[in-house]
C-alpha cells in the first residue's frame, strides 16, 4: 500500500490536493449535466468523491489549517451533508497543530422531537465560526447556513467552501449575508487542471500513433 503519511508536510500540497480533486470529481461532458441549482452545466464536480477519499482527508484538512491558523474562530461547520467531512478534516488537522476547533452540522430542517435544534455541536452563543461548504454555485444553501449560524448568536467571520464554481454564488452570499467569501479552489483553477490533462492525453494519443506507424525493419 502507498505511504501518503508525509503528504501534508509537502510545500506544494495544495497542488497534489487539486490532482486528486479534479481526479476524484471533476466530469465533463459536452452534452451537459443537471446541476442541484437547476442549471445546466458542461462540468459536474461531485466534491464528495474527494472529500470522503482518505488520501484526501489530511491535505484538505492541511488547507484549511492554512486558512485559519491565525483567526480568532472557536468551531467550523455548515449545512450537512456537503459541509460535513469538510469541517471534521479541518477541525481535527487544526486541533493536532494546537488550534483546537468545534464542529458544528446545520440541519436543513430543524429536528421534529427534542430540542429540535437546527444547529448540532456544543459551540456556544458569541462563538466565532467559519461556514465550510463543498461547492458554492449560487450560494442559496450556504446563504441558509449563514443565517442560520447568525440565528444561534455565532460571528459568522467567514464563508471557506472547497470549490468556488464562480457562478455568482460567491457574490450573492456576500451582498445577502456581509460575509466574506475565501475558497480554496475555483472552478478557473479546475478548467486549467482540466486543459493540462487533455494536452497530456493528446501528447500521449500522438506518441502512440507515431509508434504505430514508424515503419517496422
Amino acid at each position: 500500500m502507498e505511504d501518503f503519511s508525509h503528504q501534508i508536510m509537502e510545500e506544494d500540497y495544495k497542488k497534489d490536493l487539486l490532482h486528486t480533486l479534479y481526479s476524484n470529481s471533476f466530469k465533463y461532458s459536452e452534452e451537459g449535466f443537471t446541476l442541484s441549482s437547476g442549471k445546466k452545466s458542461n462540468v459536474y464536480i461531485d466534491v464528495k468523491k474527494t472529500a470522503l477519499s482518505a488520501v484526501a482527508m489530511e491535505p484538505i484538512g492541511y488547507a484549511y489549517f492554512q486558512k485559519l491558523k491565525l483567526a480568532p474562530i472557536d468551531a467550523i461547520g455548515g449545512m450537512t451533508l456537503g459541509a460535513d467531512p469538510i469541517a471534521y478534516a479541518a477541525a481535527f488537522m487544526c486541533t493536532l497543530r494546537g488550534k483546537y476547533l468545534d464542529v458544528f452540522i446545520v440541519r436543513k430542517e430543524a429536528k421534529g422531537h427534542g430540542t429540535q435544534a437546527a444547529i448540532e455541536g456544543k459551540v456556544q452563543s458569541g462563538a466565532n465560526v467559519v461556514i465550510v461548504e463543498d461547492v458554492i454555485t449560487t450560494g442559496a444553501s450556504t446563504i441558509k447556513a449563514v443565517n442560520r449560524a447568525k440565528e444561534a448568536g455565532f460571528n459568522v467571520l467567514r464563508v471557506i467552501p472547497l470549490v468556488d464554481r464562480e457562478e455568482g454564488g460567491a457574490e450573492a452570499i456576500e451582498k445577502e449575508t456581509g460575509v466574506k467569501v475565501d475558497p480554496i479552489f475555483t472552478m478557473t483553477d479546475l478548467m486549467e487542471a482540466h486543459k493540462k490533462h487533455m494536452e497530456e492525453e493528446e501528447k500521449e494519443t500522438k506518441k502512440g500513433q507515431a509508434a504505430k506507424d514508424k515503419p517496422d525493419f
